[in-house]
C-alpha cells in the first residue's frame, strides 16, 4: 500500500511524493517512448532523456516512437495526458512527470514544457548540474540509490527570462537547458518565448534620416534647437505632433502586417535624455509630473491604432531614465505593456532594501506603475558597463531582486549583463546563479555560489568562495552604492583589497596544479583580479618614465593580464570597448610613460607631455598631499589639467608636447596639424610665493582665419567618496563666497547651474575631515563660463573653464590662465 504524502506546494509548483522509490540502475531492458504527435522539442527531449540517463545511470535506453509497452517504459509527451495527472494551467512552459515502480512519465505544454520537464527531472532526482555550455555536472550516484516514486509539476513565474549573456546566444542547446527562452529560434530547442524585448525603437519608425531634412519639427526641440544629430539611436521624438503620431502608428502597423504572429511590439524612446521640450510637450511633462506623460499618451494613440488591427498584439515601451515615473493621470491602455528599468539603482543592495537611499524612488515608481498597469515587464542591470572584468560585487542582491520583481507582479525579466563580450568578471557564475533564480525565484542565491563553485572550481572552491566574500563584505562596509557603470573606487576596491584578491586565486590555483582543466577554468575568473591591480596600481617616476609601482613579484601583471583575456578569447571589455583596443592603451605601461618632473620647496610636479600634458602628480610638499592623486583613476588615463578642444582644435589626436623646464616652470609647446601652436606654461609655487599659474597660448598659424574654443580642463582629488555634507564643502565666489552643495551624491551634488553663472571668478573645494582643499581662480573675463562636474565615487571634482569663442587670423594668439593655491582651511 502506498501512502502519498503532500510534502511542497509554492506558487505553481506541486511534489507529491509515495513511501519507495524506483532503482534507476535496475531499468535495464526500459525503453523511452515518444508521442507519435510529438513535436521537434519533445523528440529532442527523448534523446536529451537518453542521453543524460546515460551518462548517470550508464544505461543506454533505446527511443522508439508511439505507444507500445505500459510498463517498464519512459513515457516522453504521450499523446494522452497520464493518468491521475492534475491539470496543468494554461502556460507553454508548464511541465510535470510521475514516477511510478515501472514507468515514468514526462508531460507538459507545448512549446517548451516537455523539453524542461526533462531538465527538470534529472536536477531534482539525480543533482545534474547544467553549469556552462562545455560543462554539466553528472554526480556519482550510489548503489541502490532510488527516484521517489510520486508526481511534480511547475510553472515558472516568468514567462520572458533572459540572462543576457554570450554564452546563451552562441550555445542554444546549453541556453534551452538553463531554461532561458529568449535567444534560440530552434523548434528543436523549444524555440523562443513570442514576447519580444521592450526597447529603443523610435529611430525605427520615424528615422531622422528620412523625415529630418525637410521636417525637423518631429523632433525633439531641445535648449531652442531642433537637434538631428544625436547620439543612442537618434534625436528623440516631438512626441505630442499629431504627424508624429501618424508616422509611427502607420510604420508599427505596417511592421505588424508583415510580422501578424509578434506578440508584442516596441514603441518607445531612444537611448538618450534629449526629450522634446516644446511647449506643448512641456504642458503635457508639467502636468503629469514626469516626461513620460507626453510620451505615454503618444503610445497610448499608437496602441488604439494597433488594436484595432492586431488586437492580439501589445504595444510595449521602457519606462526607462526620464520615463520611469508614472504620470499623475494618464494610464497605459490595456494593450500596452510598461518595461521598468533599473538603471539608476544600487547595485549592492537589494531593490527594497529600506535603508538604501538610492533604490527608494525606483520601489515607489514600482508601486505606481502596479497600480495602474497589470502587464509590467522588468530590465535589470547585472555588470559593470564601464568594465566588464573588473570585480562586481552584487552576487548576493540577484536572488532577492528576482523575487522582488515577481512579488510585484513582473512577467519577465532581461538581468542585462556582458551579452556583447564572450568573457567577463565570473560570467558562468553570473550566468548560472540568474538563470537558476529566473527559473525559480524561491533558490537562494548564495546558495547557488557555493554549488557553482564547487561543482567548476573543485579543490580551488574554497580560495574563490573566500574572495567573493571578502569582496561583498568589503563593500558593504565601505558604504559605497554602486550603479551599473562604476569605477573600481565606486565599489569599494581599494589597492590592498586588489592586492589580496589576487592572493586567493594564487591560492586557488595552488589547489589544481595538477588539473589542466580546473587550472584552466580558474585562470579565467582571476582576469578579474589582475584587471583590480592594473585598475589601482600606483604610479612611480623613474628615470624620466612615469611606471607602474608594484610589488618585484607582480612585475608582469599587465603581461599577465592580456595573455589571460587573450587565452580565454575576451572580446569586449566594456559595453562599447574591444579588448584589442583596450589592449593598445594598455601598451604604453610595459615600458612607462615618458614624464618630466618639477621640485621647488614647496611642490613636485610630474607631467606627461605625449599624453596631451597631462599631469600625473602634484603633491603639496608640507603635507605629502598629491591634489590630483589618481588612486582611484586608471593609471593610464590620467587626464588632470588638459586642455581639451571645443572648436577648432582637435585634441583628440593631437602633434606630442616638447617639454622643457626652467625657473620652477614647465612650458610644454606642440605644433598643430596647420603649422599653428599651442603652448601651455605651468610655474610651480614656492614658499615665497605659493600659487601655482597655468598659462595657456593659442597662435593661429593657418592661412585663414579660423575660430576656436578650448576647455581647460583642471581635475582634483577630493579624497572623499563620502556624501555627507560635512566632510566636503564646495564654494563658489560670486558677489561673495558661497557653499553650492547640498550633498555628495552623484546625482544630487553640487548645485552646478549656480557655479556655471558665478562672476567672481573663484572656485574651492575642502574636506573637513582630512584638513585640505584648493582654490582655484581666474579672471572671468577671459572666459565664457565655468563648469562643475564632480563625482563622489571617484573622489573626483573639476572646475572647466570655457573659453571665450575668438576668431583669430594668421598670426594672432589668444591666452587664458587660471591659479591653485593649497587651502588648509576653508574659504569662509
Amino acid at each position: 500500500m502506498k501512502l502519498s504524502v503532500w510534502v511542497l506546494m509554492l506558487g505553481s509548483i506541486a511534489t507529491t511524493l509515495s513511501w519507495g522509490g524506483l532503482v534507476p540502475t535496475e531499468m535495464e531492458g526500459w525503453v523511452i517512448q515518444v508521442g507519435e504527435n510529438a513535436i521537434p522539442s519533445e523528440r529532442y527531449a527523448a534523446e536529451e532523456f537518453r542521453r543524460l540517463f546515460k551518462e548517470v545511470v550508464e544505461l543506454d535506453l533505446p527511443v522508439e516512437t508511439g505507444a507500445g509497452a505500459t510498463s517498464k517504459v519512459v513515457s516522453i509527451a504521450p499523446d494522452r495526458p497520464p493518468q491521475g495527472a492534475e491539470p496543468l494551467p494554461e502556460d507553454e512552459e508548464s511541465l510535470g512527470y510521475i514516477v511510478d515502480e515501472d514507468s515514468i512519465t514526462i508531460y507538459g505544454n507545448r512549446p517548451r514544457g516537455v523539453l524542461y520537464g526533462v531538465y527538470e527531472f534529472f536536477e531534482k532526482n539525480f543533482g545534474v548540474r547544467f553549469l556552462t555550455a562545455d560543462h554539466t555536472e553528472y554526480p556519482e550516484i550510489e548503489k541502490g540509490f532510488e527516484i521517489p516514486l510520486g508526481s511534480h509539476s511547475y510553472t515558472p513565474p516568468f514567462s520572458f527570462r533572459w540572462p543576457y549573456y554570450r554564452e546563451n546566444a552562441i550555445h542554444p542547446e546549453f541556453a534551452a537547458r538553463m531554461r532561458v527562452n529568449t535567444v534560440a529560434d530552434d523548434e528543436r530547442v523549444g524555440g523562443k518565448t513570442p514576447q519580444s524585448l521592450i526597447n529603443h525603437s523610435f529611430f525605427q519608425w520615424c528615422p531622422v534620416d528620412k523625415y529630418g531634412k525637410d521636417h525637423p519639427e518631429y523632433f525633439a526641440l531641445v535648449d531652442g534647437e531642433r537637434k538631428l544629430e544625436m547620439g543612442g539611436g537618434g534625436p528623440e521624438l516631438c512626441v505630442t505632433k499629431p504627424a508624429v503620431i501618424d508616422i509611427v502608428s502607420d510604420a508599427v502597423i505596417e511592421y505588424l502586417d508583415a510580422n501578424p504572429y509578434m506578440k508584442n511590439v516596441s514603441v518607445s524612446q531612444n537611448d538618450n535624455d534629449a526629450y522634446c521640450r516644446c511647449a506643448t510637450c512641456e504642458a503635457v511633462n508639467q502636468r503629469e509630473g514626469t516626461p513620460m506623460g507626453s510620451n505615454l499618451a503618444l503610445v497610448n494613440a499608437v496602441a488604439e491604432r494597433v488594436e484595432k488591427k492586431h488586437p492580439e498584439t501589445k504595444v510595449g515601451t521602457l519606462a526607462y531614465w526620464y520615463t520611469r515615473k508614472a504620470p499623475k493621470t494618464i494610464e497605459p491602455r490595456d494593450n500596452v505593456q510598461i518595461q521598468l528599468c533599473s538603471i539608476e539603482c544600487c547595485t549592492l543592495h537589494p531593490i527594497n532594501d529600506p535603508n538604501c537611499k538610492k533604490n527608494k524612488e525606483f520601489c515607489q515608481d514600482v508601486e505606481d506603475w502596479k497600480g495602474i498597469c497589470d502587464d509590467i515587464w522588468i530590465w535589470n542591470y547585472n555588470t559593470n558597463f564601464s568594465s566588464y572584468d573588473l570585480p562586481f560585487p552584487n552576487l548576493r542582491v540577484i536572488a532577492p531582486n528576482v523575487r522582488f520583481f515577481r512579488d510585484n507582479n513582473a512577467k519577465g525579466i532581461f538581468m542585462q549583463a556582458n551579452g556583447n563580450g564572450t568573457a567577463g568578471e565570473m560570467c558562468e557564475l553570473r550566468n548560472y546563479v540568474i538563470a537558476q533564480c529566473l527559473w525559480d525565484p524561491n533558490r537562494e542565491g548564495w546558495e547557488l555560489v557555493e554549488e557553482f563553485c564547487h561543482a567548476h572550481y573543485g579543490e580551488a572552491a574554497g580560495p574563490i568562495l573566500e574572495y567573493l566574500t571578502m569582496l561583498h563584505d568589503n563593500a558593504e562596509a565601505a558604504g559605497v552604492h554602486p550603479t551599473c557603470f562604476p569605477t573600481a573606487g565606486e565599489v569599494g576596491l581599494t589597492p590592498e583589497v586588489a592586492a589580496k584578491a589576487l592572493e586567493y586565486f594564487d591560492q586557488a590555483l595552488a589547489e589544481v596544479q595538477g588539473d589542466a582543466e580546473k587550472k584552466a577554468r580558474v585562470e579565467k575568473a582571476s582576469i578579474c583580479a589582475y584587471k583590480a591591480q592594473v585598475e589601482l596600481a600606483g604610479t612611480r617616476f623613474d628615470e624620466g618614465y612615469l611606471v607602474l609601482d608594484v610589488p618585484p613579484e607582480r612585475v608582469g601583471l599587465v603581461d599577465r593580464y592580456l595573455d589571460l583575456c587573450r587565452k580565454h578569447e575576451m572580446t569586449m571589455v566594456s559595453e562599447q570597448k574591444a579588448f584589442e583596443e583596450f589592449a593598445k592603451e594598455l601598451e604604453p605601461i610595459r615600458k612607462g610613460i615618458p614624464a618630466v618632473r618639477i621640485d621647488t620647496d614647496l611642490w613636485r610636479m610630474v607631467a606627461l607631455p605625449q599624453q596631451n600634458g597631462r599631469i600625473a602628480e602634484l603633491t603639496y610638499l608640507p603635507t605629502g598631499k598629491n591634489i590630483v592623486e589618481a588612486k582611484h583613476r586608471i593609471f593610464y588615463r590620467h587626464h588632470a589639467f588638459e586642455d581639451w578642444g571645443l572648436e577648432g582644435y582637435d585634441h583628440v589626436k593631437p602633434a606630442t608636447f616638447e617639454g622643457s623646464i626652467a625657473n620652477q616652470t614647465l612650458t610644454m609647446k606642440k605644433t598643430l596639424e596647420d603649422g599653428s601652436t599651442l603652448e601651455k606654461s605651468i610655474r610651480l609655487g614656492t614658499k615665497d610665493e605659493p600659487t601655482i599659474f597655468v598659462k595657456t597660448t593659442l597662435t593661429h598659424r593657418g592661412p585663414e582665419k579660423k575660430t576656436y574654443q578650448i576647455k581647460a580642463h583642471p581635475e582634483y582629488d577630493t579624497g572623499t567618496g563620502s556624501d555627507e555634507v560635512e566632510d566636503l564643502s564646495v564654494y563658489e565666489k560670486d558677489e561673495e563666497w558661497t557653499v553650492v552643495n547640498q550633498d555628495w551624491n552623484h546625482d544630487e551634488g553640487p548645485n552646478k547651474e549656480k557655479v556655471d553663472t558665478a562672476k567672481g571668478g573663484a572656485f574651492a573645494f575642502f574636506n573637513h575631515e582630512k584638513g585640505y582643499g584648493v582654490l582655484q581662480t581666474y579672471d572671468p573675463n577671459n572666459y565664457e563660463k565655468p563648469r562643475l562636474w564632480w563625482s563622489a565615487g571617484r573622489r573626483q571634482i573639476d572646475l572647466e573653464l570655457i573659453s571665450k569663442r575668438v576668431e583669430l587670423s594668421p598670426g594672432e594668439s589668444y591666452a587664458y590662465e587660471y591659479k591653485v593655491d593649497y587651502l588648509d582651511k576653508p574659504p569662509l
